[in-house]
């Protein structure tokens, strides 16, 4: 494949959790709502994996979507459900997920913290008195809770990246206390598993569950990324550096799966 030179930070984010994706085959994955977690999927569907085991936060379970998507044509439609196996309801597949049976949840963050917490409900004041509120949960409290692993969504930005968000919309480590989920009621060995932004990759580490910079992309350094973030996560010893999207992911996305821009359009350009 070709190394392409120019994408959007949305692209660079979809790009590598295909790759993701690829790596992990033979994983069922239950994606929170559309943007760049459904775009990320359907890029590794149409590229790498062709029989993904795609679970749509509705309740549809292994769908082959017609593409290209209608913006916001994502729920409880005919082309995102196209050759489904089983089109359910968001109850049946929770319950799906707490028998175990999910591998990875992939979700946007509004916010996120230290330990993975997931902030997608409001900004600035109280519940009741927010300076701006957001969708909220969704489906998305279901897939951090009960999903084995957990793959985030958010842009590189401090004020994505904070010490303490304004509320928990969707569990990651809470506390970061040994068995801080389980004593919540949350499935055991289950949790945040990778934060992917368009600079970098974070994971958690195995001890404190406190975030870890694990990769790089390669137009950035450490430094650039941690200027971005309120607070310091851990750093890994041996830092891997991304591969960039190619030229062929790219004709997919532009083409077939977003034509509209509605995800991969989010975020500045980037230029290697």
């Amino acid at each position: 494949m070709t190394k392409a030179t120019t994408f959007t930070e949305a692209e660079a984010t979809i790009c590598v959790t295909a790759k993701m994706i690829q790596n992990e085959h033979d994983k069922s994955y239950w994606v929170g709502g559309g943007g760049t977690p459904l775009a990320s999927a359907l890029l590794a569907q149409k590229v790498y994996v062709p029989n993904l085991t795609l679970i749509l936060e509705d309740g549809v379970i292994a769908p082959q979507p017609a593409i290209p998507l209608d913006p916001w044509m994502v729920f409880v439609a005919a082309k995102p459900n196209y050759r489904a196996n089983a089109w359910t309801n968001m109850n049946t597949v929770c319950s799906h997920a707490a028998l175990g049976l999910f591998d990875y949840g992939i979700l946007l963050s509004l916010q996120t913290d230290p330990y993975g917490n997931i902030n997608s409900s409001f900004l600035g004041g109280d519940f009741l008195h927010p300076e701006r509120r957001f969708g909220g949960a969704g489906g998305a409290n279901e897939i951090a809770s009960m999903c084995w692993r957990t793959i985030l969504h958010c842009p590189q930005e401090k004020r994505k990246f904070v010490k303490k968000i304004d509320f928990i919309t969707s569990p990651g480590y809470l506390d970061g206390s040994p068995h801080a989920r389980q004593k919540a009621g949350l499935p055991r060995n289950t949790g945040p598993y990778r934060v992917i932004t368009p600079e970098a990759v974070f994971g958690f580490d195995e001890k404190t569950h406190y975030m870890k910079l694990l990769a790089l992309a390669e137009w950035v350094e450490v430094n650039d990324v941690l200027e971005k973030m309120e607070f310091e996560p851990m750093i890994a010893t041996k830092l891997e550096r991304l591969a960039c999207p190619t030229e062929e992911e790219l004709q997919v996305l532009r083409v077939n799966v977003d034509p509209y821009g509605t995800a991969i359009g989010e975020g500045k350009w980037i230029t290697v």
